[in-house]
């Protein structure tokens, strides 16, 4: 398994990484399917935000929290961003399709992917965020040969 960190100072930065890590993501054929963990305010979505930018997105981008997914037609790819934080059971999943949601052109972004555990597919890439002394610390993780050049190529500056 590849394992990297990076530390990101502040809300710029995190938006930054994840316009780079979109980069990476977007070099990828087929589903990519990322988990974002960390605690409430870690940046998860911050990071998605970075992440929608590097495809384009110029818009607003908030946390489906309520809605569980939002999706994002891009001209590059499809990203939806889930959002489980409410998730009762790992089971609604399935009632609102969510394999669907997994198609060659896709690119998943989970926050709180352990209340997923069990319908989620694994996942390409994880990235944990933790805040500390001011700033975030971000931990990738890569669970694929997919996942393990997105961290490659992140790492490298490629």
């Amino acid at each position: 398994m590849t394992e990297r960190s990076t530390w990101l100072a502040d809300e710029a930065a995190t938006v930054a990484f994840g316009e780079h890590l979109g980069g990476q993501l977007a070099q990828c054929s087929g589903c990519v399917n990322v988990h974002l963990e960390g605690d409430l305010g870690a940046g998860k979505t911050t990071l998605t935000r970075g992440v929608l930018r590097y495809f384009g997105h110029q818009g607003a981008v908030k946390s489906p929290t309520y809605t569980l997914v939002e999706g994002y037609e891009l001209p590059e790819r499809t990203v939806y961003h889930f959002d489980l934080y409410r998730l009762g059971d790992p089971e609604e999943l399935e009632y609102m399709g969510i394999r669907d949601y997994f198609s060659d052109n896709s690119l998943c972004l989970i926050e709180w992917p352990m209340r997923g555990t069990g319908i989620l597919p694994e996942p390409d890439v994880v990235v944990a965020l933790k805040v500390q002394a001011g700033g975030r610390l971000a931990m990738l993780k890569a669970f694929t040969a997919t996942g393990t050049a997105v961290l490659d190529k992140l790492c490298s500056g490629v």
